[in-house]
């Protein structure tokens, strides 16, 4: 009855998308391991798929974290995603509404105007037009504000937008489009039969005066259906496959499944779900302090999808986790990147044959310096002054004889030769027989706490201090200095670990609140995961970094890394650079 040849491109392009989309994701899950299937059944069944609507909504329709970074980019993905989603709603209740029965053709609410005759009444048909045609102003703000982006991205507060290859730059053009050319087939509609509301009706008087608008209605109606098609075939070939990806992934992660080690059917999820939004582009510190422009996750993402070479994207990068942070998808970044890094180390356990186990211990704490703590002893000799205080029987587990902790090798890619200096760890710590682990740096403490898998907990010492401080087995002072708080990279967006160097240099001193607290912290340029920079870039990126922590004129800056102090010390000659062990030891 209600129907058209007009409707067939629409029609045809849905379909093939919907397929297409179900026979990709089928083979992806297909291939996950017994486990994560396990946990995908467990999780479908649970709150955990409430939870997962509840981020869907929040992030795929109303794009709440890229609204917190950005509003203005955040209202324009809005309307685009949840006005698109209000649109085929409301739509589809008008023309049950009007049908009386829910089960009328697909595109019979999307093109409900053509089909509804408009002097038949029904019931709240005015309600609908009015709110149809506020949806569409709604979406079509959002196409302005997506147009001034890309001629002038920084009125929109981007300092720079992704680049777009031809084919990407031809579905944008697919996607711009296609609310206009409804708004025009419905405003012709409109001029001719009346109907519309506000926006359409209006619109149709006003092109009615002018245009020939018997001859264009039925072309326009022809157009839109086209170019509705036309995006749903081009969809799963471009950016734009985020879309019902990201929706994919977001229920997979909160029913528990998680990136690996190794670049797998789930990394290809999450490779697909990157919306290519940009906002891992300003806040990389390559770029902000060196000018690089092309090794961001949104460009080495793309490289693996299009099968091109990103052998420097993979190793061009601080793994600050700054990128991670501001995903508005969630993507595992630094894990993703990490996934495609070459083991090529060769160690064998004979390499480290002269490290034997220490012998049986008695103390309640091991304490792990690490190789950057042995580089900056003076944070050394605080942690063994802030013991002797709190009266605590420790083992300084690598005071004489230690090795890494194998952290560097694993940021490279070389695992295995990881796992043979892990093993020897694992051994001098679990012959201490200590119940706790302490360690000064986040790097060694990240890695203990996640790759270890010891039966002992870890804390860092920012942790410890600060449970000494709760249980009042120290009493410091609070100085009358100001500090700021740099939290290194692996301690805060690495481990979350952000409540305890807060809580206890607020009882030292008078920390002042910064731009760059908590998961805006900035990377002190001395990462060990990035092998392609110089040295001078580095002590750009340190040099920048400094900077912007001293413009809040503190009497100190303060961080809770023996390597970040380190790397600041040698580019800072105005304000000292302090690591927190050393601020609670001075006024202890």
């Amino acid at each position: 009855m209600y129907y058209d040849n007009f409707v067939l491109p629409f029609t045809i392009g849905i379909n093939i998308l919907l397929i297409y989309l179900v026979v990709k994701y089928a083979r992806w899950i297909r291939t996950f391991s017994k486990s994560d299937k396990r946990l995908i059944w467990k999780g479908m069944f649970s709150v955990k798929t409430f939870k997962a609507i509840k981020e869907v909504f929040l992030e795929c329709l109303v794009h709440h974290k890229i609204y917190r970074t950005n509003p203005f980019l955040g209202y324009m993905h809005m309307c685009f995603g949840l006005g698109w989603f209000l649109l085929i709603i409301m739509g589809k209740i008008e023309s049950t509404v009007y049908h009386t029965t829910a089960f009328n053709p697909p595109y019979f609410a999307i093109f409900f105007r053509f089909f509804h005759p408009a002097n038949e009444t029904f019931p709240y048909s005015n309600v609908f037009a009015f709110l149809m045609d506020l949806i569409l102003l709604f979406i079509l703000s959002g196409l302005l504000l997506a147009f001034t982006k890309r001629i002038y991205s920084k009125a929109l507060g981007l300092k720079k937008t992704t680049n777009h290859r031809p084919f990407d730059l031809l579905i944008l053009t697919v996607l711009w489009l296609i609310f206009p050319l409804r708004f025009l087939a419905e405003s012709f509609t409109s001029g001719i039969r009346g109907g519309g509301s506000f926006l359409t009706h209006t619109a149709g008087d006003f092109f009615s005066r002018f245009l020939p608008l018997d001859t264009l209605s039925y072309p326009a109606w022809w157009a839109y259906s086209s170019v509705l098609g036309l995006f749903f075939i081009l969809l799963p070939f471009s950016r734009y496959m985020h879309i019902p990806t990201e929706i994919v992934y977001i229920f997979l992660k909160n029913w528990g499944v998680k990136q690996g080690k190794e670049f797998n059917a789930f990394s290809n999820i999450q490779l697909y779900s990157c919306s290519r939004c940009g906002i891992c582009i300003d806040r990389c510190q390559l770029n902000t302090s060196l000018g690089m422009q092309d090794t961001q996750p949104v460009y080495f993402l793309k490289k693996i999808r299009h099968h091109r070479d990103y052998s420097v994207q993979t190793e061009n990068c601080l793994m600050c986790g700054r990128c991670e942070a501001a995903c508005p998808v969630d993507l595992k970044l630094n894990a993703l990147r990490l996934s495609k890094r070459q083991d090529r180390t060769r160690i064998t356990k004979d390499t480290y044959s002269y490290i034997q186990p220490g012998p049986n211990g008695e103390s309640k704490v091991a304490y792990f310096a690490g190789c950057m703590g042995h580089l900056t002893p003076s944070v050394i000799r605080s942690m063994q002054y802030l013991f002797k205080q709190a009266h605590v029987d420790y083992t300084f587990i690598d005071e004489q004889k230690g090795i890494c902790c194998g952290r560097p090798l694993l940021l490279s890619g070389n695992r295995s030769a990881a796992t043979v200096i892990m093993e020897k760890n694992k051994a001098a710590i679990e012959a201490s027989g200590a119940t706790l682990l302490v360690t000064s740096c986040p790097i060694c403490y990240k890695t203990f706490k996640e790759d270890y898998q010891l039966n002992i907990p870890v804390m860092h010492h920012s942790e410890y201090i600060h449970m000494l401080i709760k249980n009042r087995h120290l009493s410091p002072r609070q100085a009358e200095y100001t500090t700021v708080f740099h939290n290194p990279c692996e301690l805060g967006r690495g481990a979350n670990v952000y409540t305890a160097p807060e809580s206890v240099l607020k009882a030292v001193s008078h920390k002042i609140a910064i731009r760059y607290d908590s998961k805006n912290s900035l990377c002190c340029g001395g990462s060990l995961a990035n092998i392609h920079i110089t040295a001078p870039q580095r002590t750009t990126i340190a040099t920048d970094t400094v900077n912007a922590y001293a413009a809040y004129n503190p009497d100190y800056i303060v961080t809770a890394c023996p390597l970040c102090k380190k790397t600041f010390t040698k580019k800072s000659s105005a304000i000292p650079i302090k690591d927190i062990a050393e601020i609670v030891a001075e006024n202890c």
